[in-house]
């Protein structure tokens, strides 16, 4: 596969800079579902005093045909091919960041995704990003809250007629803990960090549904999706109720169901 073929040329690179203290691939690649449409994606830390520019970093993997710093502060590459990479350059005294990745990211391969290690820490902390296994009562209930209070808030955004601003809360931030939900109930969480990954093959029979609560900025089209959002969600959190005793208050429910007919 091509990004095989990227992620040796980038292993190569990084090995041979003396510039790079530690480097560490994450994303689809080190998860093992990388495909065509993949990206490369690493953070590189980098020893004291040394700096790196980006696009001629990116170079030594492919022809670059645009590479900017992100909204998030990513150098972000397109290569010649249109494959995307995310390039991290850290300074290695912020090696110990990736202790906060736990919870947030699963290497099943750290050894694998370690592309250079100079002092063995990085080695260390990555060993550590195990498997993802939420709490089931516990988590349920937090997703449970949070459906209740965003179902709420795109409900009154679609009162006050901002259709674009309630259909960015209902795709972007509703969905994920519905999809969550829904997960957890099925025994489906290996796709946890990034529930609508894999949908379709994870939980097939469940896409219908779920497309029906996703919708465009238009405001008919968004108050519809909504609903259905809102009567999935009383189902997922009901079912919940009935196998871990999450609590949820049916009245405050029944309301915001009344609150989105209005």
């Amino acid at each position: 596969m091509k990004l095989d073929e990227r992620v040796h040329r980038l292993r190569e690179a990084v090995r041979d800079d003396p510039r790079i203290a530690a480097a560490l691939l994450y994303g689809s690649w080190t998860t093992g579902e990388a495909d065509e449409h993949s990206d490369i994606e690493a953070y590189m830390f980098l020893a004291p005093g040394q700096k790196i520019e980006p696009w001629a970093f990116a170079e030594q993997i492919a022809p670059v045909r645009l590479c900017h710093t992100n909204m998030f502060g990513v150098h972000s590459v397109i290569f010649d091919d249109l494959m995307r990479g995310e390039f991290h350059f850290d300074p290695v005294d912020e090696v110990d960041k990736i202790e906060a990745w736990q919870g947030m990211v699963h290497l099943p391969d750290p050894d694998g995704a370690v592309l250079v290690d100079r002092d063995g820490r990085l080695t260390e902390l990555a060993r550590e990003l195990g498997p993802v296994e939420p709490p089931s009562a516990e988590t349920a209930q937090v997703r449970a809250d949070e459906l209740a209070n965003w179902t709420l808030m795109v409900s009154h955004l679609l009162a006050r007629g901002e259709a674009a601003r309630a259909a960015f809360f209902l795709n972007s931030v509703v969905s994920p803990h519905q999809l969550q939900l829904l997960r957890l109930l099925h025994g489906s969480t290996d796709h946890w960090l990034t529930p609508s990954r894999a949908l379709e093959e994870d939980l097939p029979s469940s896409v219908e549904r779920h497309a029906a609560t996703t919708a465009p900025a238009e405001p008919a089209a968004v108050a519809r999706a909504a609903r259905e959002s809102w009567e999935w969600s009383r189902e997922l959190v009901d079912e919940a109720h009935g196998r871990w005793g999450t609590s949820y208050d049916a009245g405050l429910h029944a309301d915001i169901a009344a609150h989105l007919v209005r």
